[in-house]
């Protein structure tokens, strides 16, 4: 473990952009002299006033005394010039995402700068090596990868590139810790973690849109009321900038050689074409004019109570679905096993949890036509909407009586097209997957992408644990059955993974 910098060392931030001017709020509440420089006239001081208010509003909500925002202010000094840096004993660029910038500056900088001065890029996913690779002296820049808006967002990614010496990433580490974040540590390679390993949120997503699943309203309802994220994948890209995202989807992509596991979406870029950007131009997925209506979930209509209800098993679907119709008061047999896996029946409707095949197919190669699938859910006890799908073949009858089921144990239901895996199920396999291979591949270890997952992009849960809670067994099934559903390499199981399969063991001891 380093130690981290003195709080008297002089930090020097290259960029006032949001950013920037957020690394700088951080490290002047840290106690750091706080050198601020941006190539853009009048930038800096713009800068220094929101910050300055930043820390006013602070003071006037009771977080910090006014004597503690007055000295954090008074440790904001702008530059004019970039030999104004020259006493810092740690410098972070946080200009324009472009490799050739990036060097230019770090190679100015490092004539100036002291060689006892750590140099660090926030760079969201261009390779710290390559930067680094410019200065003479490349084992003293890392990637400090901060995440927006720095003042409130906890995740600091740690990147080391190949040059990087052990003691420079080991004092930032230390460092961000210092500032009252949550550092983790990646190696570079494209992405990092939550660039790389968030690309399935978005893709899954877009695909399922693509087969005509259901419409964004609807696949970002079960996203949030059934998988408890905070934002469904569509309006999260609308306020990124489907621009911003395609540019990382596309970066990512190409940096690994064109893999099918990162392939960006003809849609998505067919939207940036139109400039249909999301928020910032008024328009994305959904509308955002001012008075724009917008767009809700389709919900199936309310179905009645099948007269014969029976459960099977004790799986945390089953055992939601009793708890459920208990607290209703609505009668149902209990059986302790099914003889084909189905956890429940409803008026002929055989009901079992999505394993990555297309209901019809499952349909088809169990005999039993009635098949209605059931999506996955963060916690069945406590979700409030779940999506289904019911193979072609089945009656509709009995896809109905599945319905009354799931509401009359309290869910609304949303239908999506016979797509293999459903939206949740899919995209939570893929997400342990992408983490699996993560670590496979010592970009970090299985505690830091959970943690990363979770602080940087608030998932729910980290897409080890996330799998680990589905069982990895089951999450290996469902990327094999995807996998020859849609005849793809990019729903390959990690080999880590498969190894956790077959020993019985987990990511997490």
């Amino acid at each position: 473990m380093g130690q981290a910098l003195a709080s008297d060392t002089p930090v020097a931030i290259v960029g006032a952009g949001a950013m920037g001017s957020g690394i700088a709020q951080v490290a002047a509440a840290a106690g750091h002299r706080v050198l601020l420089y941006d190539a853009s006239s009048g930038a800096v001081e713009q800068a220094i006033a929101r910050i300055g208010a930043s820390f006013d509003r602070l003071a006037d909500k009771g977080r910090i005394d006014g004597g503690t925002a007055q000295a954090a202010r008074a440790r904001l000094i702008p530059a004019a010039r970039l030999d104004e840096l020259a006493a810092s004993g740690l410098l972070i660029e946080a200009i324009v995402e472009d490799l050739v910038a990036k060097q230019q500056l770090f190679r100015t900088l490092e004539a100036i700068v002291s060689p006892a001065c750590l140099l660090a890029t926030n760079t969201s996913s261009i390779s710290v090596t390559a930067i680094a690779a410019a200065l003479s002296a490349p084992g003293r820049l890392a990637g400090m990868h901060f995440f927006n808006p720095v003042p409130q967002m906890a995740l600091v990614e740690v990147i080391s590139g190949l040059a990087t010496e052990a003691r420079v990433a080991d004092t930032l580490h230390a460092t961000a810790l210092a500032w009252g974040k949550s550092p983790v540590r990646a190696r570079s390679t494209p992405g990092f973690i939550v660039n790389r390993v968030a690309r399935p949120y978005y893709g899954e997503a877009l695909r399922l849109l693509n087969e005509g699943a259901a419409d964004c309203a609807t696949l970002d309802a079960v996203f949030r009321e059934a998988g408890g994220f905070r934002m469904g994948p569509f309006e999260l890209m609308d306020l990124i900038g489907l621009d911003v995202n395609l540019a990382v989807s596309r970066s990512v992509w190409s940096a690994f050689f064109n893999d099918p596991r990162y392939a960006p979406s003809p849609i998505q870029q067919e939207m940036v074409a139109a400039g249909f950007l999301g928020r910032k131009s008024g328009r994305g997925f959904y509308p955002h004019a001012p008075a724009a209506a917008m767009p809700q979930a389709a919900n199936l209509e309310p179905q009645p109570i099948p007269c014969s209800l029976h459960i099977f098993g004790n799986c945390p679907l089953a055992s939601a679905l009793s708890a459920r119709l208990q607290i209703r008061g609505l009668p149902f047999q209990h059986a302790p096993t099914s003889p084909d896996g189905r956890l429940a029946e409803a008026g002929g409707a055989a009901i079992y949890l999505t394993d990555g095949r297309s209901a019809s197919e499952r349909g088809a190669r169990s005999g039993v036509a009635n098949t209605v699938l059931v999506d996955l859910a963060l916690d069945y006890g406590s979700a409030t909407r779940l999506a289904i799908a019911t193979a072609e073949q089945c009656h509709t009858a009995a896809a109905s009586a599945a319905v009354g089921l799931l509401q009359a144990a309290g869910f609304t239901v949303s239908r999506l097209a016979d797509v293999p895996g459903l939206a949740l199920m899919r995209t939570v396999c893929m997400l342990a997957n992408e983490a699996a291979d993560a670590v496979y591949q010592n970009v970090c270890t299985a505690a830091a992408v959970d943690q990363a997952m979770h602080l940087g992009t608030n998932y729910p849960l980290g897409p080890l644990a996330w799998g680990e809670r589905i069982g990895l067994p089951l999450v290996h099934r469902v990327l094999t059955n995807l996998a020859t559903s849609y005849g793809e390499d990019r729903y390959r199981a990690s080999p880590l993974l498969a190894r956790k399969v077959f020993s019985g063991k987990k990511f997490h001891v």
